[in-house]
């Protein structure tokens, strides 16, 4: 499905990364894994890991080349982007998932952590997405896929920083879809449920947690592959500016923001009928302080 297209990948030396370079490449992609060998947390962890995902590209006899260069910085971004050009001559997608994770309660939160998650995710998604843009336009196609977040879009504890930034994520795909769509650009955000570097700080301190540990040990990042290969193959029917969410075998399509209810009052508002009216009118509607494991109540599939 994505024979002779070029893909960049960011944060493809492990888990949902390399799953996903792994698999496009499988599907005819020449793949740019990107990855600057780090852990979670930002120390050095492997600084070969991009190497070994294009070795076990080459050695199944698909096409890639390693990038090192780190998503947060803008220039190191649009090196990315130059590094698909360099190697293959063009660039037809890209997949931002490239991420870190600082996780603490808001209370405890520094604006060191809060800015180094934004850094990656946020940033770098913005970073990547916008050097390749220029290319996008020149050729009047291209596709981004994105990678946000349940906890987003839902709701998780002690991670200000992440939700942040995957909430901010899903609302600048949904920018690029409307900005870039006169030139055949498509823009799509997946929430990924899988066992990779990222969940494995799930912690294990209760048995409930053990036990959705495990259900997440079960749902593997190549799960994943097969909706972001179909959102990057440029087909007619590819939509753009859509939330889905893969789930083991389930693919969701997820809500975005509408008007459920609406309360009106000819003569206008004072706090004190807002108070006595509005809120209780509404009530009904508002949305509890549910974390995602509360609304993905069922087991995987």
């Amino acid at each position: 499905m994505l024979k002779d297209k070029v893909v960049i990948v960011t944060g493809a030396g492990g888990g949902i990364g390399r799953a996903l370079a792994l698999e496009t490449a499988r599907a005819g992609a020449r793949v740019v894994v990107n990855d600057i060998g780090v852990s979670l947390s930002g120390d050095t962890d492997d600084r070969g890991a991009a190497d070994k995902v294009v070795q076990e590209i080459r050695d199944a006899g698909g096409q890639a080349v390693a990038s090192t260069h780190s998503v947060s910085d803008p220039g190191a971004a649009q090196e990315i982007v130059n590094t698909a050009v360099t190697a293959f001559g063009r660039l037809d997608g890209v997949i931002n998932n490239a991420g870190i994770l600082r996780d603490s309660f808001f209370h405890k939160m520094s604006t060191e952590n809060f800015d180094a998650v934004l850094k990656v995710h946020l940033y770098g998604t913005f970073n990547v997405s916008r050097a390749a843009a220029a290319l996008f336009k020149e050729q009047n196609s291209g596709a981004f896929v994105h990678m946000t977040s349940t906890s987003a879009l839902i709701g998780n504890f002690g991670q200000a920083n992440y939700m942040a930034a995957k909430l901010g994520i899903a609302a600048l795909s949904k920018s690029i879809a409307l900005d870039m769509e006169r030139f055949g650009v498509r823009s799509n955000c997946i929430a990924p449920f899988a066992w990779s570097r990222m969940t494995s700080s799930l912690p294990t301190d209760t048995p409930e947690q053990i036990a959705r540990v495990e259900k997440f040990k079960q749902m593997v990042p190549e799960k994943i592959a097969p909706l972001a290969i179909a959102l990057l193959s440029g087909g007619p029917d590819v939509p753009s500016g859509q939330i889905f969410a893969v789930r083991n075998n389930e693919i969701m399509l997820m809500s975005q923001p509408r008007p459920v209810r609406s309360v009106h009052r000819s003569e206008g508002w004072s706090a004190e009928t807002v108070m006595d009216h509005a809120l209780p009118a509404m009530a009904s509607q508002f949305y509890p302080l549910n974390r995602s494991e509360h609304v993905f109540t069922w087991d995987p599939v």
